[in-house]
Formats: structure tokens, C-alpha cells, sequence
């Protein structure tokens, strides 16, 4: 298992998957670029139709089914936040016995850890506030999907007493549920462009996804002044609930 996601740092084979779920779509002998390797061994693909054919026109994310995680459930979330929040659009999802592929148009944007942005990290901690914010102002009571504490016990196996009881909620929300900054694209001036990596997007406190949003900065950004994402969010942090919510994290990983 990685220790964290990140880019391949070394040659990646292309799953038979990946490329018969292209054919199906009529992509065929594109050039593939493995561009992100998750901790449990899930890959990232940009397709371009041919080389050297500029900009990516759709991703592939690949993922063994041993790994826990579920294309499928993040398709379904895509699904469900089309026209009402910035993600990615479906072209199809393909399953085997063993893994799935999901393939999604790509947007003009990058990923707000790109290095353009991990040099300009104030910018980008600017983007992923005003994106968290808009993704928390969707109506909670529509979202059909859950990522509350007791939710995320069960199918995280985390036992009881292994983190302190939660706080009170302090505002429900239509969480991301893997709010880390990679999961955010930005456009080329820094803004808003889109979230990623929807496969946990549900109903929960609002400080499940700012306590690790916020973590996550240490992981990706140097030099970088955390009251820019806390003002662009629009509330000042609470640390009982930061510590909690990280506590509950770390304990599901």
C-alpha cells in the first residue's frame, strides 16, 4: 500500500480494463498518461485521441474491487450532482469481476496541488474555500447519500471507543467526503472549477471535510497562510471539532 496518493513515480501498466471500456466508447490506441496513483492502488489515466494531441479529453480512473473503494459509488454521486454542482460528466463505467473503470469528459482545468498552484499556494487555498463553500450551500435535505459519524463507523470499521464521542453538529451539509486538496480543480486564474473523487459525498457536519481539508494542506503546500482558505470559506476555526473530525479520519484509514 502507498504511503500517499500522488503521481507515478515509475512506469504504469495500462489495465486491459481501461482500454476495452475506451474501445466500447470508440477511443481506440489513444495515449494514455498515467497522471495519479491512489493509496489502495487505484490509477488515474489522461486520455488524448492521439500523440501529441494537446490538452486530455477524458480520464479513466481504474480500481480493483479488493481495494474497498467503489467507481460505482462515485458514479452514482456524479450522477447526482450534475447540473447542480461543478464535477466531472460520466461517459460510461465498466465493471468486471476483479475491477472497474469510470470515464469522465475532462474539464479545463487542473488539479489545485499542480505545480503551478504549489507554487502559488495562497491562490489555490483561496480556490478550495470558495469551492468547499458552494459545495456546502447545496440543499442537505436532497442528498440522498449519508457520510455521518455513525455511518462512517460501521463501513470504515472503526469500533466504538476508538475516537471520543462527537460534538454536536454544527451545521449539516452535503459533504465531499474526501476533501483533501487534490480532489479540487482549479482554472487557470485559481478559481473554482470543480470537485473529483466523489465516491464519499454525503450528508455530515460541515467540519468532517473542513478538519481535513485543512490537514491536508500540510501535505501538499509549503509556505502557505491557512487564514486564506478560512476567509474564503466564510467561518473561523473551531478546533474541538477539527480535532475530532481528523481523529475520526485517521482512525478509518
Amino acid at each position: 500500500m502507498l504511503e500517499l496518493a500522488g503521481a507515478p513515480t515509475g512506469p504504469v501498466d495500462v489495465p486491459e480494463t481501461v482500454l476495452a471500456a475506451l474501445a466500447d466508447e470508440g477511443v481506440v490506441n489513444p495515449e494514455l498518461t498515467a497522471v495519479w496513483q491512489n493509496s489502495v492502488g487505484g490509477l488515474t489515466f489522461a486520455v488524448r485521441p492521439e500523440r501529441g494531441a494537446g490538452e486530455p479529453h477524458l480520464f479513466v480512473k481504474w480500481n480493483p474491487l479488493s481495494s474497498g473503494e467503489s467507481l460505482a459509488a462515485e458514479a452514482d454521486r456524479l450522477g447526482w450532482l450534475a447540473g447542480i454542482h461543478p464535477v466531472p460528466q460520466i461517459v460510461a463505467l465498466a465493471a468486471t469481476h476483479g475491477d472497474e473503470a469510470l470515464i469522465t469528459h475532462a474539464l479545463p482545468g487542473v488539479s489545485a496541488v499542480d505545480p503551478r498552484w504549489q507554487a502559488d499556494p495562497n491562490t489555490a487555498l483561496r480556490g478550495l474555500g470558495e469551492g468547499l463553500r458552494k459545495l456546502h450551500e447545496l440543499p442537505v435535505d436532497d442528498c440522498p447519500f449519508d457520510w455521518g459519524v455513525r455511518h462512517r463507523m460501521i463501513t470504515d470499521g472503526i469500533p466504538d471507543g476508538a475516537v471520543p464521542e462527537a460534538p454536536p453538529i454544527d451545521k449539516l451539509v452535503v459533504c465531499h467526503g474526501d476533501p483533501c486538496a487534490p480532489n479540487t480543480l482549479l482554472d487557470t486564474s485559481g478559481a473554482f472549477l470543480a470537485h473529483v473523487d466523489t465516491a464519499r459525498v454525503g450528508a455530515a457536519d460541515r467540519w468532517a471535510d473542513l478538519a481535513v481539508m485543512t490537514l491536508s494542506f500540510e501535505w501538499n503546500y509549503k509556505n502557505y497562510d491557512e487564514r486564506v482558505f478560512w476567509d474564503a470559506y466564510g467561518v473561523a476555526p473551531d478546533a474541538e471539532r477539527i480535532a475530532y473530525y481528523r481523529a475520526l479520519w485517521n482512525a478509518g484509514e
